[in-house]
């Protein structure tokens, strides 16, 4: 638990009746980050809720999972930085991390892997359920429902306060995640369903299931693997962001797993939240080619215009994205491998990454390419689909969320969400009669 210190805080100020008054808060600590003021008992000891549209000045719990400081560009899982992780580590090690505290071992990585691999498969019958989509459904709509949907097929893991229970759902919601979402892609473009094959790791299973087809062996690009590892890895959590809060708040009612993890997929599915590196080719596409670059800098710079350069800064990061640098890299490893130099629309990026990192405009408000700008390029030169993005985002968060609704499963000190409003409705009122109502 976060401690309590022996300081508290006094917050003076005058009421609605123009009164004094002062109301004594605790202050809190965590190892790392802003002093917290627990406002926890504030309603019961003096009537008062506070006001904070979006929480953003709120600590909506406490975590030991993940660890962002914005201004100095920091992510750290379980202590560990994302770089060290990104490029040292595989996404089943990063998976253990969230999950368990530690990095594995040699024996307890065997296990956790060899546990994954036998629960890549799915039940049968879901299958009938994709053929109840039609077959322009949006890949994220079939996530949403098959996701859910799973609570109907594996009822030995719905029990919430059973620790093993809680483990097989966890263990089973990792694996399946890149099964349901290769099979949403495969549906929407007709070609058969591609089961999983146990002597690839997580990211070629993942790959072999999106691109193979019956008919002929699929040649396993090393390069475009780790690359979808290092995706997976930088995705894989990023603290409490407004889907792991779903899956955290669906959670806190005592809803089983697979509902919690499929509202936060519905949550991840919004383009303020997951949609972002689909913006990215968006704006490209809108741009058109390198000549037209200035004019749209220039536009970037307006005030008054509504065009915005998607994929350059970040809400919660005032410096350079710790994960882009990374993605970067793994960008033109990517790019390199499969001869994409006479892309228009991957020139066009690069020309414009180039002239925002030496612009002084973006240099000053810190406007950094962030890893929505680089993994957009790498799935387009990979040839997935935009229509995509977000759902290999939700492969990536699957195990962030499932690791949220872990601890916060056994806090305890959980209760059900139940956020406060400031209510500018009517007064009571007398009820019109329909005769008498204008």
């Amino acid at each position: 638990m976060g401690e309590t210190s022996n300081k508290s805080a006094n917050i003076a100020f005058k009421d609605e009746n123009g009164s004094s008054q002062v109301i004594r808060l605790d202050i809190k600590t965590g190892t790392m980050g802003p002093t917290v003021l627990d406002v926890s008992k504030l309603y019961n000891d003096y009537g008062y809720f506070t006001f904070d549209p979006g929480f953003t000045s709120t600590s909506s719990c406490e975590s030991k999972i993940t660890y962002i400081d914005g201004e100095q560009g920091i992510l750290l899982h379980r202590g560990y930085s994302i770089s060290d992780l990104a490029t040292q580590s595989d996404y089943l090690d990063v998976c253990y991390l969230l999950l368990n505290g530690e990095l594995p071992n040699q024996k307890q990585k065997e296990g956790f892997n060899n546990q994954i691999v036998h629960h890549t498969m799915l039940h049968e019958q879901l299958l009938n359920f994709y053929r109840g989509f039609r077959r322009d459904a949006h890949p994220m709509a079939i996530m949403v429902g098959v996701v859910g949907a799973l609570s109907s097929f594996y009822h030995d893991s719905l029990d919430i306060q059973d620790p093993k229970q809680r483990e097989l759902a966890s263990i089973r919601l990792i694996a399946k995640m890149p099964t349901i979402a290769a099979m949403a892609y495969k549906y929407a473009i007709g070609q058969p369903f591609m089961y999983p094959r146990n002597k690839y790791g997580f990211a070629e299973n993942f790959l072999h299931m999106m691109f193979a087809v019956p008919s002929e062996e699929y040649p396993m690009n090393p390069i475009l693997a780790r690359a979808m590892d290092r995706i997976l890895i930088l995705h894989a959590d990023h603290e409490q962001n407004a889907s792991t809060s779903t899956v955290r708040l669906a959670g806190s009612s005592g809803a089983n797993p697979f509902a919690c993890i499929a509202a936060g997929i519905a949550s991840l599915w919004g383009p303020a939240h997951g949609g972002a590196n689909e913006a990215v080719l968006n704006m490209l596409k809108q741009i058109g080619n390198k000549n037209n670059i200035p004019e749209y800098i220039k536009r970037a710079k307006d005030k008054n215009d509504s065009f915005r350069l998607m994929g350059f800064g970040h809400r919660v990061y005032k410096n350079y994205d710790p994960r882009a640098s990374v993605m970067r890299q793994t960008c033109f490893e990517v790019l390199e491998s499969l001869g994409y130099k006479s892309d228009p629309l991957l020139e066009l990026a690069m020309e414009l990454e180039k002239i925002a990192l030496e612009d002084n405009y973006f240099i000053e408000k810190k406007l950094y390419p962030n890893v929505d700008f680089y993994s957009g390029i790498i799935f387009r030169a990979m040839g997935i689909p935009t229509s995509m993005f977000t759902v290999l985002f939700a492969v990536a968060r699957t195990v962030g969320w499932v690791a949220h609704w872990n601890e916060m499963i056994q806090d305890p000190t959980q209760k059900i969400g139940r956020p406060r409003q400031l209510y500018t409705g009517e007064k009571p009122r007398d009820y019109v009669p329909m005769a008498k109502r204008k």
